[in-house]
């Protein structure tokens, strides 16, 4: 691969009729090292100085040549040995980008456990009662990449009861925070009396359920001018041939 990107400038003396040579050695050795002096700053440029016409060989094999441009290999072979896939920064589909940095977060998590570890034993010598009170340290595996996703995914978990401070730590508010504000709005501005969320199966009571309370609705089926089926996909998560057919009909 080195040699196919070699070139050899070949510079070759005029010779007269009778074959005699018209420049004599001392002044071919001036033309070569002016045509040297010349090419010095090139890369993979060799000159070579005889006798005739001037012109530019091509060290590569020209039956094994390949159709890819040589580089490419080259800019490939650089990403692998550095263990970081190419298309992180150069992608060429949607979803390569994507499962490059889930591999960059994959290898992440082990050094995020180790702070967890290290941060606990900072704490461990402060604890006065060991047997009753024990502190652990929990860093959320949020990146620029996954917080919204990860928001999204802690929100889906409060509707079964889990924590209702996840979903704001992920987006990147401290608990003290999220706290102040909710006592804030709630306690003092009373918003929660003001915005009411509207009602939904997981916001409503079994009562209103089944048919008591105020009557709103609760069938799972689409209302007037609501389209049913499944939700469509953000781009980022639509394949490439998805991408090509709504290319095509559009």
């Amino acid at each position: 691969m080195e040699q196919q990107l070699i070139r050899l400038i070949i510079q070759e003396m005029p010779i007269d009729k009778n074959g005699d040579l018209i420049f004599d050695v001392d002044e071919a050795r001036e033309l070569h090292k002016n045509a040297v002096g010349m090419l010095g700053g090139a890369i993979g440029v060799d000159v070579l100085t005889t006798f005739a016409d001037v012109h530019v060989e091509d060290l590569s094999d020209k039956g094994n040549m390949s159709a890819a441009d040589q580089l490419d290999k080259v800019e490939r072979t650089v990403y692998n040995e550095a263990g970081v896939s190419q298309m992180q920064f150069n992608t060429s589909g949607n979803l390569a980008l994507e499962k490059s940095i889930l591999n960059d977060e994959a290898t992440m998590t082990n050094l995020l456990l180790q702070f967890e570890e290290f941060a606990e034993s900072l704490l461990r010598i402060f604890n006065k009662n060991p047997k009753r009170l024990k502190y652990q340290v929990q860093m959320l595996p949020t990146t620029i990449y996954n917080y919204r996703d990860l928001s999204k995914l802690y929100k889906e978990q409060t509707q079964i009861g889990f924590s209702k401070l996840l979903p704001q730590i992920a987006l990147g508010e401290s608990p003290s925070t999220v706290l102040a504000t909710a006592i804030f709005e709630n306690q003092m501005m009373k918003l929660d009396e003001i915005f009411t969320p509207p009602q939904m199966s997981s916001t409503i009571s079994k009562t209103q359920q089944s048919g008591g309370g105020n009557g709103n609705k609760t069938s799972n089926e689409p209302s007037a001018g609501e389209q049913g089926g499944r939700p469509e996909l953000p781009q980022d998560e639509k394949s490439d041939k998805t991408i090509a057919n709504e290319e095509s009909q559009g």
